[in-house]
């Protein structure tokens, strides 16, 4: 039989990198080697997602499939973030890495920015879930048994209220109306915590809820207030 092609998969802790996983195992075509997740060096924390690093590292261990990190600084360039990227690339390519996978659904532009940048470096890209009907995928999302909690809000697209809530068919129902259902623009992220490709669910307790205000990267004069829900482990879930 034909080797598998080595992949890597750009894990971002939340419900569409563990969808996508899930479609990209039960296709079984590509040898997935490694979960990459961006962390934050100051905060110790997930990029966007504000999950501390001994959750993320419980949560791939769960998973079962090795977790490399791409450590940034708190405010990172886009031309600092390029290069620690290339870097980080460079060594997975020496480890014989070919292709990589991503949760994308809809973001055109963003899938044209990867695409282009991974294939400069030889890296050919993959998009389990890109262009599904987001009602539809997070339905099958619950179907399949997969858990989840916010732990990120865009503040001026969801209330306090939706922070640290499981996401559920009854909690969507209640999203305003220019919500995306999985969030696709960036109004939420979220930690999942069970399903079909975790060994055991993470046993977590909701900590801290903090609000902080950035400069909205779109405009000069603006700021945007995310809020952001602590995830503390309780015990050792692997046990």
């Amino acid at each position: 039989m034909p080797q598998k092609p080595k992949t890597y998969f750009n894990w971002s802790s939340g419900k569409d990198s563990a969808l996508a996983l899930y479609y990209l195992q039960e296709q079984n075509q590509h040898d997935i080697g490694s979960l990459l997740t961006t962390v934050n060096a100051h905060y110790d924390r997930v990029s966007m997602h504000g999950l501390r690093r001994e959750v993320l590292e419980t949560q791939a261990k769960a998973v079962g499939i090795p977790l490399d990190v791409l450590e940034v600084p708190e405010k990172p360039s886009m031309e600092e973030y390029n290069t620690l990227m290339e870097n980080k690339i460079e060594v997975l390519k020496s480890l014989g890495y070919t292709h990589t996978a991503f949760g994308d659904i809809f973001l055109e532009d963003l899938k044209v920015y990867r695409e282009k940048m991974l294939a400069s470096v030889g890296i050919q890209t993959l998009f389990p879930i890109w262009k599904r009907d987001t009602q539809e995928l997070l339905q099958e999302f619950f179907e399949l048994g997969f858990r989840a909690v916010i732990v990120c809000i865009n503040n001026s697209k969801l209330d306090a209220s939706f922070l640290g809530k499981e996401l559920s068919p009854a909690l969507i129902e209640k999203f305003p109306e220019d919500v995306d259902p999985c969030g696709e623009n960036g109004e939420f992220h979220t930690f999942c915590f069970n399903g079909p490709i975790f060994a055991n669910p993470i046993d977590f307790e909701i900590g801290e809820k903090v609000f902080k205000t950035y400069d909205d990267p779109s405009s000069k004069k603006s700021t945007i207030k995310f809020g952001f829900c602590d995830i503390l482990l309780k015990n050792d879930s692997s046990s």
